[in-house]
């Protein structure tokens, strides 16, 4: 099923050293990045394309719909994907921390949404047509693009504050990291 999916427009950064100032990480990035629908989130919170642009679609239907909990698009895709309402314990689940040595750059598309995510049309050239930018950020934070591609993991469910019984499958994780984006918008 991914495969018939585009990769969603998120690149891996590693840094040089384990990330110090949290503070003069974001600052970086935001002073070098295009618009707000560039971030970053913590390496282990992200599952997989399906993961990716499940939360991306809640995103765009929130801006669509003017129901956005955060201000900006970044924020809300960061608040989505740590699956609650509360923007500080959404950064403190999905946002970079002291000690981090790798990281996701994310970009935000602005794709319109059609008539449902099942009749969505993401162009296949979405990730190649952002790369670029996307490697801008990644050398002025002094990082090395990773050759990688999300993977659900059990250290990423626990930072997103999923309750989990370990020795789970890669579905099941998936499965729960995507069922844990729906819980973002219960009020």
């Amino acid at each position: 099923m991914t495969s018939h999916l585009p990769w969603f427009t998120a690149w891996g950064i590693e840094f040089s050293s384990p990330i110090k100032n949290v503070f003069s990480i974001v600052t970086e990035v935001n002073e070098h990045r295009i618009n707000n629908r560039w971030l970053m989130v913590n390496y282990d919170v992200l599952a997989s394309e399906i993961h990716l642009w499940n939360t991306w679609y809640s995103l765009r239907c929130n801006e669509r719909d003017e129901k956005m909990v955060a201000k900006t698009p970044d924020t809300e895709f960061i608040r989505i994907l740590s699956g609650t309402n509360q923007i500080n314990k959404a950064f403190e689940r999905a946002g970079i921390s002291e000690g981090d040595f790798k990281a996701w750059i994310i970009f935000l598309p602005n794709l319109q949404l059609g008539n449902g995510f099942g009749n969505l049309y993401i162009p296949n050239e979405i990730y190649n047509s952002h790369t670029k930018d996307a490697l801008r950020l990644i050398e002025s934070l002094g990082g090395k693009m990773l050759a990688k591609r999300p993977i659900p993991t059990e250290a990423g469910l626990s930072r997103v504050g999923v309750e989990h019984q370990g020795n789970k499958s890669t579905l099941e994780m998936e499965n729960l990291f995507i069922s844990h984006v729906g819980l973002s918008d219960l009020r």
